[in-house]
Parts: C-alpha cells; structure tokens; sequence
C-alpha cells in the first residue's frame, strides 16, 4: 500500500499519518510505529473515537485529537476522565479567509470544518477548567485541495499565525502548526492559477510556509512551532498509472459508396456536392465561405433524405447511401480546412464529429470518477508506439451503459481539448492507454456502476542501474466479489441456475453433458474479472 511506503520512506522525518474516520484511525495506529510521529486525528468524533486515540499513547503513539466541532470538547474531558488520560489536543481554526477553486467552501464562516474564534477561545476556558489546557499542543487550518494560487495560502498563514500567537498567550503550550492540505498538482505543466495548475512550485511553497509563520512569531517573541502538513494529493498523485487496453473503435462510416444507376435526385444531390468539394481542391486555396456553404448544402441534402425515408420515398439502401456521403464531403472539407485560422462553428465543429471513440477496458464510474463527478483534467496518452506519429483523434468511452462514461478531457498546452491524438489500431495488436496522477483517491471513491469492480492492480519498485522489480500482484474483484458487496449470494444464485437447468432437461431443451456444461461455464464465470478479456481464456 501507498501508506506503507510512505511511512518507510518518511521514517527519517518521523513522517506521521492523518485520520478522519475511526477505520482510518485503526490502520494508523498499526502501522504508525515510530514513537515521534503524530496522528493526527481529524473528523467526526464519537466518544470511542476519542478514546480510542487516548488509548493509544499506551501503545506509545502520539495521538492529536484535533477539536473541529464544539460539541467534541465535552467529549474529550468525559473520555479523559473516564481513562484517567488524556491526548494531545488540536484545535482546527474556521478562518475568515477566502480561498479559490473547487474547494473554496473548505475555508470561510460556513465552512464545514472548524472552531470561528468565540468559539476557539469557549474551548479555551473549557479545557481550562478541567485541567487540560497543558495538552492543547496543536492548531490546525485547512483552505481547500488543490490550492493553485500562492497568494491565497499567504493570507491564510497570516491569520493562522496570528491565531496561533495568541493561544500561547492564553496558557495553551502549543508547539505544533498543522497548515493541512491544498498543495497542488500541476497536472497540465502550465504553472499558472488554474484548475489544473499552480502557479508555484514544491519550494515556493515551503519558502512561503515557513517565512510567513517565521515572522509572526518573531514579531511576538513566541518560539517556532513545528511545521506539520497534510499534503495527501502531492504525496499520493504519483503513485499510480491507470493502465487500460482498447478493445476497438467506432465513429461514422468511412465508406464512400461509389455511384450507383437511377439513384434518386436527393442522393445525386449529396453525390455532387461532394464532386464540387473535390474538383476545388484540385484546383484552388481553401476557401472558407465556399467550404462552409458546401457543408450547408451536404446537410441539406441529407435532411431532406431523412424526410423522403420517412415519407417512404426512399429504401434503407438509398438513405445509407446518402448519409455515406454527407460523411464523405465532411472528411473532404475538413481535409481542406486550414491550420491556426478562425473557423465558424460548424467547421470547428467537424474534428469532433469526425472522431473515433475508443472502447477502453475500464469504468470511469470505478477508476476516475473525479473526471466526471469535477472535470478533473489528468495526464493521458497511449503507452505504445510512442515512436510512431498519431494519425487520428478520439475519445474514450468505457464499458459502463451510461452516456457521463467517458474520458473527453485532455490537456493541451496548459488549455483543454475535447480530442486526444491516438493510433489507428493493428489486428491482434493490443493498444494500452495510461491515465496518470491519479493517486490513491480515484480508486478509493470510484463506485460499482454497472457492477464493475476494482482492477488488477501490480506493485512496482524502482530498483537500482534503472530497473525495476515486481514486489506483488493484487487481483482485482471477481463477478462473486462485485455479487456479495451488492449482498447476492453468488452460491445461491448457481443453485437457482442448477435448478432451472434441470427443469430444461425435464422439458427436454438441454441434455445432460450440455446442462453440465453450462453449470460449469456459470462457476467459472464467477471466478473471472468483471471487466472483458482481450482474449478468450
């Protein structure tokens, strides 16, 4: 797990774990050894919740309940008295500061999270008067996930800084300044304060961390706390790829009918039009206003096969011969369209009309819902052939049956397009795709839509000289995993398919070897991958 490794490679920094749930408490604290590290306690707090992270310094943890609603300081004085001990306390600070992006509403008076300052300096008198205000050893703040201006964070710091200041003034020891999440990813390497960027690096960062809280502190002679961060999208974002094969294309038909006898006067329409785009390039510039009026007697024309099909004035034949050409003058226009010139709608508009859609063996639903659920842009482009040119564009669509199933996002020089340049795929040639930066969450929110289930997933170490290594292969859901979690007894639906098997022998529709064929077909069924194979097995 990504965890592991980060504790391992973090152990020199007595690198700590964040939790904000009673089950991630539990996976902290077996695997946070190191007795310096903090575990930060964050969350929704019941009163086992608490005691839980007060039990644990007995395992010699260093356990922080943060306090993020009023209502949990009570708990921890009950849960405190009741075990005879108590945990380092934290306080996290609702500051009146404004954030940017997605995740705005993670700062300011209606935020979800955190103490607004009457209620801080309540707690403050509160763990005063049962003798706790020694433990308040931490404040916490948190702005928002991917933080992509700089400046935002620097308005934050001042007033946790501030806040921070003035809690040592009231008694509280401190010692710790949790500065939490928001440090971004520049996923479309732009740098600049957008959605997909930041328009500072991993160093800029530090530097403005530590010298804003640097100087509010020495202004007020309090000594310098230790810095802690709860930077899980830095940390995580390059851990995994995504890697997802094509199990084939789709698009318009790319055939050009050749001309047939007595075709009907809307099909010699379309027919002509599309000699007229052709004999103008043979001769002359592309010239928009002609190419345009083409394309608007091509859809014409093909409006008007439509309504004669409908009329009954044309067969199924004629009507496929017509779109076939409306298809073929698009192709023939758009290969005339020039580069880097202002094209109305309807000819920009011809790139995605004319593009493939890649079947991907994957659900986004599963394994990137943040691309659906928030456009989040990520890094994707094909694993093979990286020396050969891509000759078409296309999108992914994936094997769930709803429409939202599709990756049609992609970063281009710091903007986005709604196309990606792909291979033409080989026979028997298997076309892998990776989607990367995805870290530790997409898998984790991904949901069962369609009943698909998490994938094969390949543990990879980087080993010396460039190589690599293999540590261990994790198998993805099987079709009776995806069964139970939806709470169907796969064992009870076989009996059920036994039972109706036997009924068709009775009734003479199976015979015996064919009914324990297929019995045998549906046990292994459900042992195989709910997601399709790129070969029978």
């Amino acid at each position: 797990h990504v965890i592991e490794e980060l504790i391992k490679c973090g152990r020199k920094w007595n690198f700590g774990l964040e939790a904000g749930s009673k089950a991630e408490l539990l996976i902290a604290l077996s695997l946070v050894e190191d007795p310096d590290a903090l575990l930060i306690c964050n969350g929704y707090k019941d009163q086992r919740y608490i005691e839980t992270a007060i039990l644990a310094r007995r395992l010699g943890r260093r356990p922080v309940v943060v306090i993020e609603q009023p209502d949990e300081v009570q708990r921890i004085i009950d849960a405190s008295n009741n075990l005879e001990m108590a945990p380092l306390i934290g306080i996290r600070a609702k500051l009146s500061c404004t954030s940017t992006g997605r995740w705005a509403s993670s700062v300011g008076e209606n935020a979800k999270f955190g103490l607004p300052v009457p209620e801080i300096l309540s707690t403050i008198e509160a763990l005063k008067d049962a003798n706790l205000l020694n433990e308040l050893r931490l404040l916490h703040f948190h702005i928002g996930s991917q933080i992509n201006d700089i400046g935002v964070l620097k308005g934050a710091l001042q007033e946790a800084s501030r806040i921070y200041v003035e809690l040592q003034k009231l008694g509280a020891p401190m010692g710790y300044m949790d500065v939490g999440g928001g440090l971004g990813i520049d996923y479309d390497g732009s740098r600049t304060a957008t959605a997909a960027s930041t328009n500072y690096s991993l160093q800029n960062y530090a530097n403005d961390v530590v010298a804003t809280i640097k100087e509010e502190c020495d202004s007020h002679s309090v000594e310098l706390p230790t810095l802690v961060s709860e930077s899980g999208r830095a940390l995580a974002s390059h851990f995994s790829i995504l890697v997802f094969n094509i199990l084939g294309t789709g698009g318009l038909p790319q055939a050009n009918p050749n001309e047939g006898k007595d075709e009907p006067l809307i099909v010699r329409n379309i027919r002509e039009t599309l000699k007229g785009i052709e004999e103008e390039s043979k001769i002359s510039l592309p010239d928009i206003n002609r190419l345009q009026e083409a394309w608007n007697d091509a859809l014409k024309f093909k409006s008007d096969a439509l309504d004669s099909f409908r009329l009954g004035y044309l067969s199924l034949t004629e009507r496929s011969i017509a779109e076939q050409l409306t298809w073929a003058c698009a192709r023939a226009i758009h290969q005339r369209l020039p580069k880097d010139t202002s094209l109305p709608d309807d000819l920009q508009a011809l790139s995605t009309v004319l593009a493939q859609s890649y079947y991907a063996n994957m659900s986004v639903f599963r394994s990137a819902p943040d691309t659906w659920a928030i456009q989040q842009l990520f890094p994707i482009m094909p694993l093979q052939r990286l020396g050969e040119k891509p000759t078409e564009l296309g999108h992914f669509v994936d094997l769930t049956c709803d429409s939202d199933g599709k990756l049609n996002r992609f970063i281009s020089d710091g903007q986005q397009k709604s196309l990606l340049e792909l291979h033409k795929l080989k026979s028997n040639e298997t076309y892998l795709v990776g989607m990367f930066l995805g870290g530790a969450y997409q898998e984790v929110m991904g949901n069962l839509h369609n009943l698909f289930g998490t994938t094969d997933a390949v543990h990879i170490r980087m080993a010396p000289g460039g190589n690599y290594q293999v540590d261990h292969v994790v198998k993805g859901d099987t079709n009776a995993d995806v069964l139970k979690t939806m709470e169907h007894d796969p064992e009870h639906l076989l009996e059920r398919l036994r039972v109706a098997s036997e009924q068709s022998i009775r009734n003479r529709q199976l015979d015996i070897q064919s009914a324990q064929r297929l019995m045998d077909h549906l046990n292994a069924s459900m042992r195989q991958s709910t997601y399709l194979a790129s070969k029978k097995p």
